[in-house]
C-alpha cells in the first residue's frame, strides 16, 4: 500500500483548525527512519492522529532557505555543541502559497521556541540569487529584534525542499511531522545532495501538557526500535555540500544515516 493511499485513511484537520497547534514554544524530539518503515508508523499512529490537508491534498512541498553569516556562525555553534543557538530560515509553505521569515531559538533547557513573520510574495527561488531588501517587510528590524544576528551580515547559504505529512494528536497538544524526499543544495557552491530512502520525524509538543497519547507514541516507537537522533536539516546539509568544512561532530550521523538509507 503507498503512503497516499495510508494517508487518506487518517481523519482530517484543516489548515484553520490547526491554528491551535502551532506550539511555537515547545519541546521537539527527532527519529530517523528508512522510507520502508514508514507505512508501519502510519498505521500505528492512525486511530490517534489527525493528518492535516490542504485543498484536499495530505503531502505538502516545503521550500527553505537558510541564512548564515560568512564564517558561518549559526553552523558552527551547532557543531560545537553551544546549547544557545539560532537558525535564520524563509520557509514557503508552497500549496498553502504562505511565505515566512522564521527564526529559530534553541535555549539551554533544551526548548524550541520559534518566532516568524509573514513575507508575502517572496520568490524564494529568485532569492537564491541575491540579497532581499524590500522596506514594506520591515526584515532588518524584525532580525534586529529577535535574534543575535544583524541582516546585512546575513546571507543565503542553504536550500532544502521535501515533502511533508503532519499528523496533529486528538487532543491537539502534539504534532509529528514527517519529512520525505529530502534534496540540500548549497547556494554557495551549487552542490546538490539527497537521501531518497531518509525520513526525518520530528514529534513537536508543548512541555507543559501531558497527554496520554504521547506515551502511546513514543512506546510504538520504542516497539519499533526506533529511538530519538538529533539531526538538523541545516547542519547536515551544509557538512555533506561545503568542501574543507569543520564537521567531525557530524560525520558519524552521516555515516548512521547512509546506513538507515541501505537497510
Amino acid at each position: 500500500m503507498n503512503i497516499s493511499s495510508l494517508i487518506s485513511k487518517f481523519a482530517p484537520i484543516s489548515l484553520d483548525e490547526m491554528e491551535s497547534v502551532k506550539l511555537m514554544n515547545r519541546i521537539d524530539t527527532k527519529y530517523a527512519v528508512p522510507m520502508s518503515m514508514l507505512p508501519t508508523i502510519l498505521k500505528a499512529t492512525q486511530k490517534n492522529y489527525y493528518a492535516q490537508e490542504i485543498d484536499g491534498k495530505r503531502i505538502a512541498t516545503y521550500d527553505t532557505l537558510y541564512y548564515d553569516t560568512d564564517t558561518l556562525d549559526m553552523y558552527i555553534r551547532h557543531h560545537d555543541r553551544q546549547l544557545v543557538r539560532q537558525k535564520i530560515r524563509i520557509r514557503q509553505y508552497v500549496e498553502s502559497d504562505l511565505t515566512f521569515l522564521e527564526i529559530k531559538r534553541k535555549n539551554n533547557k533544551g526548548r524550541t521556541k520559534k518566532k516568524r513573520m509573514a513575507i508575502p510574495g517572496f520568490d524564494i527561488k529568485a532569492e537564491t540569487l541575491g540579497h532581499t531588501k524590500r522596506e514594506d517587510w520591515n526584515v532588518e528590524d524584525f532580525i534586529a529584534a529577535k535574534s543575535r544576528y544583524h541582516w546585512e551580515d546575513l546571507s543565503p547559504r542553504l536550500s532544502t525542499r521535501f515533502h511533508r505529512i503532519t499528523l496533529v494528536n486528538k487532543a491537539k497538544t502534539e504534532r509529528l511531522t514527517i519529512d520525505m524526499d529530502l534534496v540540500w543544495k548549497n547556494e554557495v557552491t551549487g552542490e546538490e545532495k539527497t537521501f531518497p530512502e531518509l525520513v526525518v520525524i520530528e514529534l513537536k509538543r508543548d512541555g507543559r501538557a501531558a497527554t496520554g497519547n504521547e506515551v502511546q507514541v513514543t512506546d510504538i516507537f520504542r516497539d519499533l526500535r526506533i529511538s530519538p537522533f538529533k539531526i538538523s536539516k541545516y547542519c547536515i546539509g551544509t557538512a555533506l555540500t561545503t568542501p574543507n568544512l569543520k564537521k567531525n561532530r557530524f560525520k558519524e550521523k552521516i555515516r548512521k544515516i547512509e546506513k538507515l538509507c541501505r537497510n
